[in-house]
């Protein structure tokens, strides 16, 4: 995975899926073994540890318990030795016996490795009957930063969210006088002084969010709130430099500035910025639907096309739904190399594999046909388009742009970089 830089759709959709997998396998008793390394850690320290919980398991009573155990232990041992070192992010390894066939009929599973997208602060050994994903799950939170701007006549809070940590930057008082003061004359001049006051704070708000806010290279976006109608006139205003404005996401009510209104703002940041994926997507699948809808020859969908564009290089942007659950499987005659590939739905395979195996090949007749890779279509054509340097779009169904890709173009779709001959 890329570290230390914008997660791709790909990445996540990569990440959850191995995660799923991983939560849905239940073992017998404590023989499923997770272990979380974080960075700085050495692996003869590591090792060091295991051979102690080996010689630790020796203990448990049921044979078939501590067998499976100690074995989970030397293969994840194994694996640790092909590591010089503790990637800069940590590393997690699941190992165990898992059941498949009922009682007795375990095989040891694994190791499944997974370098993890960001740091992870956990130091954790632990044999169960399940994985412990939930450190890697909290992962697959939106980690991008987002900017936060609360205001109201009495002051401004400047606070800065990256995933789940909060940073309240800085907090302004505004120093404009109440609303209300004798009338006549002196009412309507100190009205006029009152707005230019309201104006000047405006402006030292503006100046310190551009200052604040700029300096963060990968601001995602901006969240505006504030319990009354002043976080509306400070937007108006045009206060914001204007590669802020632009990245305003949205504007809240909320009840409080300062630090009460910065914690409600998270409590509601999540399906703020699970929205903004969502117009980022469907303004992915709607440029697509535009160069369809005017015929500019930029585009194309369905395997069949799309894979044809991938092998060429001809690909910008490769659009798949999260919704495929289909399966690339790959044929191969032991005897003279004949091969072919085919796709189908991933509950197809397991029937596909018996019928195929041993079938007579087509070139040479022998009956040594068998299936000798299946692979995700999603995964087979990220592949091919990472080969040529296309960007990847997993696109979710969530939006009516993402149900139209899915359902009126077979969820296979793709942007091109220039016009392919027929």
């Amino acid at each position: 995975m890329l570290m230390n830089q914008k997660r791709t759709s790909l990445e996540k959709f990569r990440l959850k899926k191995i995660l799923d997998t991983l939560a849905s396998k239940e073992g017998r008793g404590t023989e499923l073994v997770t272990l979380y390394v974080p960075p700085g850690r050495q692996i003869s320290e590591i090792i060091q540890m295991l051979k102690e919980e080996w010689g630790t398991a020796s203990n448990i009573k049921s044979n078939t318990t501590r067998k499976n155990v100690q074995d989970a232990i030397v293969k994840v041992i194994q694996r640790l030795k092909l590591f010089k070192t503790v990637p800069e992010n940590g590393l997690v390894l699941f190992c165990g016996a898992i059941p498949q066939n009922g009682p007795g009929s375990e095989r040891i599973e694994g190791p499944y490795v997974v370098v993890p997208p960001e740091p992870i602060g956990i130091y954790l050994y632990r044999c169960d009957s399940k994985f412990h994903v939930e450190h890697l799950m909290d992962l697959l939170r939106e980690t991008e930063t987002y900017g936060i701007l609360l205001i109201d006549t009495s002051g401004a809070t400047f606070a800065v969210l990256k995933g789940r940590h909060l940073e309240i930057v800085q907090e302004i008082t505004s120093g404009i006088p109440g609303k209300h003061r004798a009338g006549g004359q002196s009412a309507r001049r100190f009205e006029r002084l009152r707005e230019a006051r309201v104006i000047d704070f405006f402006k030292r708000v503006g100046d310190h969010a551009n200052k604040i806010f700029l300096s963060i290279p990968d601001l995602k976006g901006i969240i505006i709130g504030g319990p009354g109608p002043t976080k509306y006139d400070f937007e108006k205003g045009r206060f914001l430099d204007y590669r802020l404005r632009e990245k305003v996401v949205a504007t809240m009510d909320v009840a409080y500035t300062g630090e009460q209104g910065v914690e409600e703002i998270v409590e509601r940041a999540p399906e703020i910025i699970k929205n903004v994926r969502y117009v980022e997507e469907k303004k992915i699948v709607q440029k697509f639907l535009y160069e369809v809808g005017h015929e500019t020859g930029l585009a194309t969908y369905g395997e069949r096309e799309v894979r044809k564009a991938l092998k060429s290089g001809g690909v910008d942007t490769l659009l798949l739904s999260e919704a495929l659950d289909t399966t690339r499987v790959k044929v191969v005659c032991t005897s003279c190399g004949y091969t072919y590939s085919k796709t189908m739905k991933a509950a197809e395979v397991p029937e596909f594999e018996q019928s195929v195996d041993g079938d007579a090949c087509p070139r040479c007749d022998a009956p040594t046909l068998q299936v000798t890779e299946e692979k995700d279509i999603i995964e087979e054509l990220a592949e091919l388009a990472e080969q040529s340097g296309s960007n990847v779009e997993v696109i979710s169904t969530e939006t009516e742009e993402g149900q139209m890709l899915w359902k009126s173009f077979g969820g296979i779709a793709a942007v091109l970089r220039y016009k392919l001959r027929e």
